[in-house]
């Protein structure tokens, strides 16, 4: 068992540390190559910080453990509102009048409304990929569009300050984190199924907790720096992002490496739960109500008693 845990902490140091390199070495490379910050930051930028996510499911799925490749995404989801925004919101009130990310909110429901949908469809295979990439191709014309025409903008983030880095340190950059990223996936996924298996727990519940809390540490430390910097309004647009992105892409791209079989309890509660959290924030958003400290600790309240509940 502890040579179990030693893996799980390895996998999670190389995939925080892998996808900071390839993110940033990502980013770099595109705009060297001159294309536009708005695209940047909506494409190449949301890809690279859910990396560790992807590659963690689709090696799940390669393993023929859909348990951990479903529950990584949504229990990363639940992840993302309750206990990311929530430890934010007690450093720091969360208020945002972005327009924009109203728009984003919305494309982020009714994404988790597809994703419901096709796992009711499941298992899911390579079509239901389709539909959820197609869905991801649509949400980033939409927009994309949006930014150029001045309704909205790209991500604000640090790294896309990076444009004049030499060739030598990109390259270095992206070789990293597409070599520690896999290596870290394989020993999270290696460790947490025997940790599962050691305890008596389905790997789904594994996946919705233990590997779902660790492919989400980067934006936890992501949105735990902004509001230390006074920027904490930047945590709801990467909570609402990533939300988006692991359901069109990194479902998407899992599903291709399927049958993924949906588990009864996901189909009871999880996936609904999911909307649920993620409908808790149209509230803050279209009346303009900023997240305080006291519902920053309610969030985290819900998200412990629902891990308890899945332990128990």
């Amino acid at each position: 068992m502890i040579v179990d845990v030693l893996l799980v902490l390895a996998g999670l140091a190389l995939l925080v540390v892998g996808g900071d390199n390839l993110v940033r070495g990502a980013v770099a490379l595109a705009l060297k190559l001159g294309i536009a910050p708005v695209i940047v930051g909506l494409t190449v930028l949301a890809f690279g910080t859910s990396a560790p996510e992807l590659i963690v499911s689709v090696a799940a799925a390669l393993g023929g453990q859909p348990g951990i490749a479903l529950g990584n995404v949504v229990g990363s989801n639940l992840a993302n509102v309750l206990l990311i925004l929530g430890a934010t919101a007690l450093i720091a009130p969360v208020l945002s009048n972005d327009d924009e990310l109203k728009s984003s909110w919305v494309y982020a429901m009714l994404a988790s409304v597809l994703l419901i949908g096709l796992c009711f469809a499941g298992p899911l295979v390579w079509w239901h990929g389709a539909i959820l990439l197609t869905g991801l191709a649509l949400t980033l014309y939409l927009q994309i569009s949006r930014a150029r025409g001045g309704r909205g903008h790209a991500p604000e983030t640090p790294e896309l300050e990076i444009a004049t880095d030499r060739g030598a340190k990109i390259a270095l950059w992206l070789g990293l984190g597409l070599v520690l990223l896999p290596i870290g996936a394989r020993l999270l996924v290696d460790g947490a199924t025997d940790i599962a298996r050691g305890f008596g727990i389905s790997e789904a519940v594994i996946g919705l907790t233990l590997v779902a809390i660790g492919t989400s540490l980067p934006e936890l430390a992501a949105s735990v720096a902004s509001a230390l910097r006074g920027r904490a309004d930047m945590a709801l647009g990467n909570v609402i992002g990533s939300n988006l992105f692991n359901i069109l892409a990194i479902m998407g791209v899992t599903a291709f490496f399927g049958p993924l079989d949906v588990p009864d309890q996901m189909l009871r509660f999880d996936l609904w739960f999911m909307l649920a959290t993620t409908a808790l924030l149209g509230p803050f958003l279209f009346r303009h109500i900023a997240v305080g400290r006291l519902a920053g600790g309610v969030l985290i309240a819900i998200y412990a008693a629902y891990t308890v509940w899945l332990l128990a």
